[in-house]
């Protein structure tokens, strides 16, 4: 009897995904509508850009960003971190999940990989290496 419990592929479950995608839109929500009783997190913007799970859904890593910089993503990470339980707690009740999953913070480094890349496709000598490509076809 094979075991079919976890996902043994290379990339996360579609479970994961989904679970993962609707903690990032309530953590958005909750945010957003400032409902934590916290005066200095309500006061940030902060974007709530990924979610990853892990396969039992037990722990959520959560990549955030201040919005337009606003604020050192550390403070924010700190005032998140600080808030953890209120933020599970308001998880736990938009979900029907059989555990809240626990709740890390991460800063999201997405726009800094995005700026590395345009830079690496901007540099003369990979403008040059695409067009021979090009051309060869």
């Amino acid at each position: 009897m094979g075991n079919k419990r976890f996902n043994t592929g290379s990339g996360p479950s579609q479970r994961q995904l989904r679970v993962g995608e609707l903690i990032r839109r309530t953590l958005s929500d909750v945010l957003n509508r400032a409902e934590i009783h916290d005066p200095e997190l309500n006061a940030m913007s902060i974007t709530v850009g990924e979610v990853s799970c892990s396969p039992d859904l037990k722990v959520a890593t959560v990549y955030v960003m201040p919005l337009m910089g606003s604020v050192p993503v550390e403070d924010a990470i700190a005032a998140l971190a600080r808030n953890k339980a209120e933020l599970r707690h308001r998880v736990a009740s938009e979900l029907t999940l059989k555990y809240a999953p626990d709740l890390r913070f991460r800063p999201d480094e997405t726009f800094d990989r995005l700026d590395e890349t345009r830079r690496l496709f901007s540099d003369p000598a990979v403008q040059r290496d695409v067009s021979a490509a090009d051309d060869k076809e």
